[in-house]
C-alpha cells in the first residue's frame, strides 16, 4: 500500500524535490542497539497502521474504523530485494513473538521482554519496537522502513480512479464494512480499505487477510504505474500528495530508496517475484493475549535464512 505511491518520480526534477522536502522522517534506526547484522541485498519494513489521523467523526463511521486512538498495525510485510529476486512475506499481525524489553516513553516504566502479538510491539513502543521485535524474530536487518494510514490509504486509491479486483467469491464482513458480490469490481478508497481490512469471513483469519492484502497490492501497482497516470501530472500529483501527506519513512529513506522499494513492490507484485506468508504451524492457538498465530519455527528460520543470505527460497515456503 505504500510504494507504488511513489512511480511518478520518475516525471521531473521538481517532483524529486518535492516529494524529497514533503517526507516524513520520523523513524531513527540507527538508534536502535542490539541489532542484527546486515545482510545481503536490501530488506524494508512496510506497515499498514490504523492512525486515524485527518480523518472526522463522520468519515470513521464511514469507513468502519471505530474511535480509537494512537497507532497499530493493520498489516506487516517484509519486502526483500536481491541478486535471488525480490520476496514478498507478510507477517500476520497476530503472530505469537516475543517482544523486547522497552520503556513506556510517557511514565518511563521498564517492561521486560514477554512474548505477545506482533501488533502489541508497535501499539506498545511505536516504529521502533515494532522493527526491534521482527529483527529478534526473523533475524533479519530492517534497511528501510514506510508505513502509511488509512487517510492515505483511501486517498491514494481514490485518486488513482479505483482498484480493479476480481473476486471468486463474495466477501462480506460486517465489522469492516464489506459487502462485495462475487466477480470484478472497481474499488473506491472506501470499499477498497473495507477489503483489506476484512478477515472474519476468511478460513485461514489474519492468513486470509494478509493474502487479500498481498493481491490488493498488485492490483494498486498496476493501477498506478501505467503511463495514463504516470505520464500525466494532472493524476500523479494528487496520488503523491496522498501519499507523502501521511507516509512515515526511516531518517535515512532518500527518494531514490522510495523508488527502489515502487520497482521492487512491482516485481513481487507482477509475477516476477515472490509472495508468501511466514511459514504458520497453528492458527487461532488461545493466550492470555488472544487468540493468536504460532510461526512454524524451522520452516520461518530457513526463509528467513535465506533471505539474509540472499539466496533462493527453501521447498515448502508458500
Amino acid at each position: 500500500m505504500v510504494a507504488v505511491t511513489v512511480a511518478a518520480l520518475f516525471v521531473s526534477l521538481s517532483s524529486y524535490v518535492w516529494a524529497d522536502n514533503e517526507l516524513n522522517r520520523d523513524v531513527d534506526l540507527h538508534a536502535i542497539t542490539d541489532r542484527p547484522p546486515p545482510g545481503k541485498g536490501t530488506t524494508y519494513l512496510i506497515v499498514g497502521s490504523d492512525s486515524r489521523d485527518g480523518l472526522s467523526a463522520r468519515e470513521r463511521k464511514d469507513l468502519h474504523v471505530g474511535s480509537a486512538e494512537g497507532r497499530r498495525t493493520d498489516s506487516v510485510i517484509l519486502l526483500h530485494t536481491g541478486a535471488h529476486g525480490t520476496t514478498m512475506v507478510s507477517l500476520p499481525r497476530d503472530s505469537w513473538l516475543t517482544i523486547p524489553s522497552w520503556v513506556r516513553s510517557e511514565t518511563g516504566e521498564r517492561h521486560r521482554a514477554a512474548r505477545n502479538k506482533l501488533n502489541a510491539a508497535f501499539s506498545y513502543g511505536g516504529p521502533e519496537l515494532l522493527v526491534r521485535t521482527v529483527e529478534l524474530a526473523t533475524g533479519l536487518r530492517i534497511d528501510h522502513y514506510a508505513e502509511i494510514g488509512f487517510r492515505g490509504f483511501v486517498d491514494i486509491v481514490d485518486e488513482t480512479g479505483g482498484v480493479r479486483m476480481c473476486l471468486d467469491r463474495a466477501v462480506r464482513d460486517e465489522k469492516s464494512g464489506a459487502d462485495l458480490r462475487k466477480g470484478c469490481h472497481l474499488l473506491n478508497g472506501t470499499e477498497a480499505l473495507a477489503f483489506v481490512r476484512q478477515r472474519h469471513q476468511e478460513a485461514d483469519g489474519d492468513l486470509g487477510r494478509t493474502k487479500n492484502q498481498q493481491a490488493f497490492l498488485a492490483a494498486l501497482a498496476a493501477s498506478i504505474t501505467t503511463p495514463h497516470i504516470m505520464l500525466n501530472p494532472g493524476k500523479l500529483y494528487p496520488i503523491l500528495d496522498s501519499a507523502l501527506d501521511t507516509l512515515v519513512v526511516d531518517k535515512e529513506m532518500e527518494v531514490p530508496d522510495l523508488i527502489s522499494l515502487m520497482q521492487a513492490v512491482r516485481r513481487a507484485t507482477g509475477g516476477t517475484g515472490q509472495r508468501v506468508n511466514v511459514p504458520v504451524a497453528a492458527v487461532g492457538i488461545p493466550t492470555s493475549k488472544g487468540s493468536v498465530v504460532k510461526w512454524d519455527t524451522a520452516k520461518a528460520r530457513r526463509l528467513f535464512t535465506a533471505l539474509r543470505n540472499d539466496r533462493p527460497l527453501p521447498g515448502g515456503v508458500n
